[in-house]
């Protein structure tokens, strides 16, 4: 996965609402960052299953960014 992808990813998480983050299950979230990333950024099928993964190690860390500005 590229640097261009991850900083795409992640200011995706950042401006997305909290409570998006929050409230979908996490299939629904994993879905839902990769669309919006990809958007974006142009990925083939093999770097979308890395963003799949990627994604779904770190939702936990995603789920606190996110409450913690909601807070």
């Amino acid at each position: 996965m590229t640097p261009k992808i991850l900083r795409q990813l992640w200011s995706v998480v950042e401006t997305t609402q909290t409570m998006t983050l929050l409230q979908l299950d996490d299939t629904s979230l994993v879905q839902w960052l990769v669309k919006q990333t990809t958007t974006q950024v142009l990925l083939d099928s093999h770097e979308i299953d890395f963003l799949c993964e990627y994604i779904q190690s770190r939702l936990t860390l995603i789920r606190d960014m996110a409450y913690e500005r909601q807070c």
